[in-house]
């Protein structure tokens, strides 16, 4: 499988792209910094320079591509424009880039926006539009919603579902779980929330 990761020197990105290329698949990671293509090489996948937010189109970027993941960010730094030009823009211009399987990773609240406090609602409007946008893209979708996102070493099982009471994953789980959607035509259509838990994740995957 030859799958393009935007956001491909992101904290999940990298975790993805290793999986990927650890299972001899070609990961290729869209950077908008030249300087982070040596960070991606030595995850065993190939940077690709693509600075989504001054690019018109993203099929350039894409050539080839049998999957394409969204786990880009404006980040936790960037004001609401930003947020729009990346979050939900980017998010766009990757759907339209000409590849039909798209896994977009949102966040668990995008979908709850009675949780939305007032200096997120720029970030979580941005995703929760670019989720509604992908649903009506007719792409073959599946959209992964991870809660609180953690650095703690990842235990391979996890919690999936709609509606969880908010919760934390550990950024290892969210890439495992990327990659077993990448992997299950049967989570094509599909649109869930992910926490730590007990099932491993193809089980989870699989039972989606």
């Amino acid at each position: 499988m030859d799958v393009v990761v935007a956001g491909g020197h992101g904290q999940i990105g990298l975790r993805l792209l290793r999986l990927l290329a650890g299972g001899g698949h070609r990961a290729r990671g869209l950077v908008r910094n030249p300087d982070h293509v040596a960070d991606v090489a030595e995850v065993g996948a190939e940077g690709v320079v693509c600075d989504m937010e001054a690019l018109e189109s993203l099929s350039g970027c894409c050539t080839g591509a049998d999957a394409v993941v969204f786990a880009a960010g404006a980040g936790p730094g960037s004001g609401p424009e930003r947020k729009r030009t990346v979050d939900l823009g980017a998010a766009v211009k990757l759907m339209e880039a000409g590849v039909s399987r798209y896994v977009m990773v949102s966040a668990i609240s995008a979908g709850r926006p009675e949780e939305w406090s007032e200096p997120m609602r720029p970030y979580y409007e941005a995703k929760a539009e670019a989720d509604r946008r992908l649903e009506e893209s007719g792409l073959d979708y599946t959209i992964v919603r991870p809660g609180s996102l953690t650095d703690d070493p990842g235990t391979g099982r996890v919690t999936v579902g709609t509606g969880l009471a908010y919760g934390d994953i550990p950024r290892d789980d969210v890439a495992a779980v990327l990659l077993a959607v990448l992997l299950t035509p049967a989570s094509i259509g599909k649109t869930f929330e992910l926490l730590s838990g007990d099932t491993p994740v193809d089980d989870a995957v699989a039972n989606l």
